[in-house]
């Protein structure tokens, strides 16, 4: 398999102030989009990939401002460069994975293969030795609190389901939502060990409420208010939902 080179990471500007950050060479079912919001006084990082490449670099590129990094939950995929940053924030109800990424009860195995690489990050990583560096949240969020990062405050929602500490950030200004796993364009995903089918269609629920503007979930593309509505009804009629994670991974590749 190729060596990727410079180019690990793709940064796409958008509007609002607010960037697209993706590992080119990660396999698009499983690549977590990592977001960069632009503040006065300080910048929002929200999700953080596989960390296989240094991510504070990239960053560096687009802000010169204090960083917070937001964890959307504490899924493998979205935590890997979490280590880089100084401040870390999540909800604490999965505070014992930022220590111990990779759990034996994390399904991981069936996502990191061969198959999820279209490149190598460099020449001395192997499938059997990839790992997350552990790093324990530095502070924690929950229900209704606010990252205020001096021209725009971000309100947190605490959204059970997928995983236990499954946040959502909202800003009522501008109506944006950044979903995390709670949403997204694709198969949604209730069957991890620690998931919560109830809890998730309460969720979900809560969300078809709330008046979005557009939505950057944790993977796949953007999308409005509508679509958000189609993917929350599509699943609770039983579709869009995935059953077996390993089945899921299979029927890609």
């Amino acid at each position: 398999m190729p060596i990727a080179g410079d180019d690990w990471y793709e940064i796409i500007r958008l509007s609002d102030g607010v960037s697209l950050i993706r590992e080119r060479y990660v396999a698009d079912w499983l690549r977590c989009n990592i977001w960069h919001v632009q503040g006065r006084n300080r910048d929002l990082l929200i999700d953080s990939g596989l960390g296989l490449r240094p991510l504070k670099p990239e960053i560096a590129r687009l802000t010169d401002k204090p960083v917070t990094a937001v964890m959307s939950h504490c899924h493998f995929d979205h935590i890997g460069a979490g280590h880089e940053f100084s401040e870390r924030l999540g909800h604490p109800a999965c505070q014992s994975i930022y220590l111990d990424p990779l759990p034996d009860e994390m399904p991981f195995k069936a996502f990191i293969r061969a198959e999820t690489f279209i490149a190598l990050p460099d020449r001395h990583f192997s499938i059997e030795s990839f790992s997350i560096t552990p790093a324990p949240l530095t502070d924690y969020l929950d229900e209704g609190d606010l990252i205020d990062l001096g021209d725009r405050t971000f309100r947190v929602l605490h959204l059970p389901g997928h995983s236990p500490d499954s946040i959502a950030l909202f800003e009522d200004e501008t109506r944006i939502l950044f979903s995390g796993d709670v949403v997204y364009d694709g198969d949604l995903l209730d069957t991890l060990y620690h998931s919560d089918p109830e809890l998730y269609r309460e969720s979900l629920a809560r969300l078809k409420s709330l008046p979005v503007q557009i939505v950057h979930g944790g993977h796949d593309e953007s999308f409005g208010r509508q679509r958000m509505i189609e993917i929350i009804d599509d699943y609770f009629a039983g579709r869009g939902r995935i059953l077996d994670p390993y089945e899921w991974v299979g029927d890609r590749l």
